[in-house]
């Protein structure tokens, strides 16, 4: 199949997407009512979106096209609260989080359509262990050039989006000591981790045909990249966000992945290249192992620093950018959070106070559904 032209798109427009845990309000175990809350909830009102994901215990949503933060929380908060009656009415519990903290994956159902099925056959017991959830957030982008541009120009921010986000320190009832235990489950897939450097549409199309060619690859959906493009969206998504506990950290994550796109798009301080994948591998795992205390190494200069002092640097250096986009809100809920905890943090202490990872799930949905 030919790859499609790239769709073209208003510059910085934002798209979020979050997958969605259901459990139950018995034991807050994952809970297989995906098409019940699906059925529920199939009239809903405003211009979002819901649909299944890979197993019956989860459901991902989706926003409208946005342009600024405060009309994409009030988007969000409505899905939550319109999500949050349907799944009351049907006794189940909606949570945020890139893990469940203690499901087992054999126990989880796929969901009957036929590229679930097809993804279950190809990759066996990989398919039920991608019960984890994520948030990607998509960016406009005018044409296929300077979408690439972008997506390689972010590759040194990916540790930034991972640490803030990070929400899944538990794995089936154990402390993983990761912050982001959910990446593990993507790194497992053999088309994950960074895209091609290719640097224009066309180039990229070589490598798409070829990739075609040998039979692994059937679509633009077989790529598990962190950032991948969207030609038919006319985006660059990207997709290491754990899901975060509440949408307005959601919303913060997107204003902030927009706020450095346009300080890239407008500024252009540094020119992408491939020797900027030689600390990529090395960035990622810090920030999935230690979160904001986790070091990130410049491509650039070669200097390493704590992700948490990077992240308020390049706060300090968009301000102006966040300013324009009416994001300050935004911008100041992530550096609040430099200064308390991620998510994982706050699953952790929910631990601590509660013992029983039952009741971490419990704090984890109330949270989420307000």
């Amino acid at each position: 199949m030919p790859l499609q032209d790239f769709a073209t798109s208003e510059a910085l427009t934002m798209g979020v997407e979050l997958e969605l845990q259901l459990v139950s309000t018995h034991d807050f175990d994952l809970v297989p009512q995906a098409e019940d809350l699906l059925r529920e909830t199939a009239r809903h009102t405003g211009a979002w979106d819901i649909k299944p994901e890979i197993t019956r215990s989860m459901i991902e949503i989706g926003t409208s096209i946005q342009r600024e933060h405060a009309p994409l929380v009030a988007e969000l908060r409505d899905m939550r609260d319109q999500l949050a009656r349907a799944a009351r009415k049907l006794n189940i519990a909606i949570a945020g989080g890139g893990t469940h903290a203690f499901q087992h994956w054999s126990e989880q159902q796929i969901f009957p359509t036929e590229r679930f099925r097809y993804i279950s056959e190809l990759y066996g017991y990989l398919a039920k262990q991608f019960t984890v959830f994520g948030q990607h957030v998509h960016i406009g982008c005018p044409n296929g050039d300077d979408a690439l541009w972008l997506l390689h120009a972010l590759s040194r921010y990916v540790p930034h989006f991972i640490a803030l986000s990070a929400s899944s320190p538990f794995v089936q009832g154990q402390d993983t000591g990761f912050d982001s235990a959910r990446l593990n489950s993507v790194f497992a897939f053999p088309l994950s981790g960074r895209a091609p450097f290719t640097r224009s549409w066309d180039e990229f199309n070589v490598f798409f045909d070829k990739m075609t060619a040998t039979g692994v690859v059937q679509s633009m959906k077989d790529f598990y990249w962190d950032i991948r493009p969207k030609p038919e969206y006319g985006t660059i998504e990207l997709r290491v966000c754990d899901t975060p506990l509440t949408v307005e950290k959601a919303a913060a994550l997107a204003c902030y992945l927009q706020t450095i796109c346009r300080h890239l798009r407008e500024e252009q301080p540094f020119e992408p290249t491939e020797d900027d994948y030689l600390v990529y591998t090395f960035n990622r795992f810090q920030a999935c192992r230690f979160g904001l205390d986790g070091e990130i190494v410049d491509p650039k200069t070669k200097t390493r620093q704590k992700l948490r002092d990077d992240i308020l640097r390049t706060l300090a250096r968009i301000d102006g950018h966040a300013l324009d986009l009416r994001a300050l809100d935004a911008m100041n809920l992530i550096r609040d959070s430099l200064f308390a905890s991620n998510d994982a943090g706050w699953l952790r202490q929910q631990r601590r106070e509660h013992r029983a990872l039952s009741a971490t799930v419990e704090q984890a949905a109330m949270r989420w559904m307000g």
